[in-house]
């Protein structure tokens, strides 16, 4: 798979939605099916200001997957959904 999905994944540090929401992408079972960005918000005063009520936000392919919440299966779902579906970067 040359053309994988790519995760961003919007954080900062202390947020304990972030860390049920990267304990449930690891529990995926798709480790290799992705590429994945982790930024910490509070480095960037606009994603600040956008995000900060929000976290986690997931994007898949630059489009809002997840916010707040997921579990390992939804995750794994989209994952294998933008697989399949190789949007154009």
């Amino acid at each position: 798979m040359a053309d994988k999905p790519h995760v961003t994944f919007y954080t900062k540090p202390g947020c304990h939605l972030c860390e049920e929401a990267r304990a449930e992408i690891a529990k995926s079972g798709c480790d290799g099916l992705y590429t994945y960005e982790e930024v910490d918000i509070l480095t960037d005063s606009e994603l600040n200001r956008r995000y900060r009520y929000d976290i986690p936000v997931i994007l898949i392919d630059g489009t809002h997957a997840f916010k707040h919440r997921l579990n390992a299966d939804e995750f794994r779902r989209a994952i294998l959904q933008a697989s399949e579906h190789g949007r154009p970067r």
